[in-house]
């Protein structure tokens, strides 16, 4: 079997995936050269030392750790120091591979290529691959101004709370809008927390920040338009997205593919009084990204249905008419990222695949 699809199998049993097309060999040897990806494909998900990987891969050890630094300078793969020594894991497609390099794109003619792949590969095969089956990886945070003091009940709800809990904060450009180009929204808001972070600052992927550059990024986010998402677990928040519906991987799943699992929504969903509502449009022209929101006799209707509780709406109406509500039916959170990442794998039907590499 070729080395690449080798890796691709390896990747594609991560709960991201990693579907089989041309396209994404065509990604990997763009990114890994041959010796590099006859060492990732025999990694896991789990770091680990240089020592145990040269082992598996039967190279002398300086050999391999060289090559390992290559993959992660050039953010392929994930690397940690623990107790002095440095640790060396794979990162799937999203977030990770994708990701990371472009955190780094100098717009040169290769990220050009590259990022045409990456949009190739979302369109073939990745972006509903990507989605939940039917749990998603990301859910939808809404706007913390939005949230009335009721509402307010759950920490993993409120984004000023992942970032108060987090021992290191870094920022970085969105890779989504950086590789597909769709829009002009804010590119350097992408929040990732801990030891991610420090892997990204550490290798000049992104930049260290204090908490409150961070809770800059989320204001300047939600002025602009975008939807707070994190992954979907209810233990910690390893990053914030702000998306956009026309480059971002997680909105376009609904927006694009109309995948019913392709994020979770929050927990409310929004009313209008239509009392109060002057019918001005800006809630359906400017703030819904999902276009959950019409004009009917010149008062705002949400389609419930549609509405993913980001509560942009909310925070962007001048009449201050639209608030946000639990919902009737409340979209259940797996307790942590090992709860959600093992559901994600058995409902994909990856399980046995996923464990294997992890016992590595």
């Amino acid at each position: 079997m070729e080395i690449y699809e080798q890796l691709r199998e390896v990747l594609d049993a991560h709960p991201a995936t990693a579907p089989k097309t041309d396209t994404i060999i065509a990604i990997l040897k763009m990114l890994f050269t041959p010796d590099e990806a006859a060492i990732a494909m025999n990694m896991s998900f789990k770091v680990m030392d240089s020592e145990k990987i040269a082992s598996l891969c039967s190279l002398p050890g300086e050999e391999a750790e060289k090559l390992l630094e290559s993959m992660a300078n050039k953010g392929i793969i994930y690397s940690k120091t623990k107790d002095g020594k440095k640790l060396y894991g794979l990162v799937p497609l999203i977030p990770g591979v994708f990701e990371f390099p472009f955190m780094k794109s100098d717009g040169s003619e290769r990220f050009q290529k590259l990022g045409k792949l990456w949009e190739k590969y979302h369109d073939e095969a990745f972006g509903v691959s990507f989605c939940g089956n039917p749990t998603p990886l990301m859910r939808v945070v809404p706007v913390e101004k939005s949230l009335s003091p009721q509402n307010r009940v759950h920490p993993y709800e409120e984004v000023r709370n992942f970032i108060e809990q987090a021992r290191y904060i870094a920022i970085a450009d969105c890779a989504c809008r950086t590789s597909v180009g769709k829009c002009d929204k804010p590119k350097d808001v992408c929040i990732i927390f801990d030891s991610a972070a420090q892997f990204l600052a550490e290798r000049g992927f992104a930049r260290h920040v204090t908490k409150a550059e961070a809770m800059d990024a989320l204001d300047r986010s939600e002025k602009a338009g975008l939807v707070h998402t994190s992954n979907n677990s209810a233990d910690r928040a390893n990053l914030i997205c702000n998306c956009c519906p026309c480059c971002c991987t997680v909105l376009r799943g609904r927006t694009q593919h109309n995948h019913p699992h392709a994020f979770e929504t929050s927990r409310f969903e929004a009313h209008v009084n239509d009392v109060n509502c002057t019918g001005c449009g800006i809630c359906v022209d400017e703030r819904c990204p999902v276009k959950a929101i019409a004009l009917n006799d010149g008062v705002a209707v949400v389609d419930a249905a549609k509405c993913i509780g980001c509560g942009l709406c909310v925070t962007g109406c001048p009449e201050e008419t639209i608030e946000l509500r639990e919902r009737a039916s409340i979209p259940e959170i797996p307790a942590t990222v090992v709860d959600m990442a093992m559901k994600v794998v058995t409902e994909k039907g990856r399980a046995e695949k996923f464990i294997e590499i992890m016992k590595r």
